[in-house]
């Protein structure tokens, strides 16, 4: 069946991410006093950030899962250090193919949309140095605070379905760079999970969840999806 529509995730799949997310999500955990190491952050990528504080705290501090102040101290602090990197940084770039398959995508009559992890207080920073939407590049763009619950439940792509009228989740393909998105593309009952290794997994970590497809890049799509140019 030919897709209608492809879901990207963001960071480390449509967009450079060299470790930067995961700096300043662990370095909000350190600044509140409560360290944890990077491999570990790495696992909880791609899901909404405050369940992924409640994650990280269950495993390494589960005294303090209840302590409402203290997940709120490190998500305002991941949230404006996020917002400040992605506001100035040089490094905010499109990963390579990102915006040819776009564009590829609407020539195929495929509709593009992308949703993430992330508040849409730093999608829209980041959507704003891109320009993605402005340009006509993404069809919809949704955050993990614009429904009830993020990743792994499948919410933002079925809202995404509905706001652009794709009526069979077969039709949808969900591509991303980490456990979660996989997840989220199975749950949501998508035709293809597609995984990527330019961001928080390797092919080896990816492999274990089974996704229809792993690529090295998004160069790769265009054959899997049959795409003419």
């Amino acid at each position: 069946m030919k897709p209608a529509l492809v879901v990207f995730d963001i960071a480390g799949t449509t967009v450079t991410d060299n470790n930067n997310v995961n700096d300043a999500f662990s370095g909000a955990f350190e600044k509140a006093g409560y360290p944890v190491a990077t491999r570990d952050v790495n696992h909880i990528m791609g899901y909404r950030k405050i369940e992924a504080i409640k994650i990280l705290l269950e495993r390494f501090y589960p005294k303090q899962l209840n302590n409402e102040q203290l997940i709120r101290e490190i998500h305002n602090r991941f949230t404006e250090d996020m917002q400040a990197f992605y506001l100035h940084t040089p490094l905010l770039q499109a990963l390579p193919y990102a915006e040819e398959i776009f564009r590829l995508l609407h020539t195929n009559n495929i509709k593009v949309a992308l949703d993430t992890g992330f508040t849409k207080i730093i999608t829209d920073t980041i959507m704003q140095r891109l320009g993605w939407e402005k340009n006509g590049l993404a069809d919809l763009i949704i955050s993990s605070d614009e429904v009830e619950k993020g990743r792994p439940y499948p919410y933002m792509i079925r809202s995404i379905m509905d706001q652009l009228k794709i009526a069979e989740v077969k039709q949808v393909v969900k591509i991303g760079d980490t456990e979660v998105d996989i997840e989220e593309g199975r749950n949501a009952g998508c035709g293809l999970v597609i995984s990527v290794t330019t961001g928080s997994y390797s092919r080896e970590e990816l492999e274990k969840f089974s996704p229809d497809h792993i690529i090295g890049s998004l160069g790769e799509l265009p054959a899997i999806l049959n795409l003419t140019s």
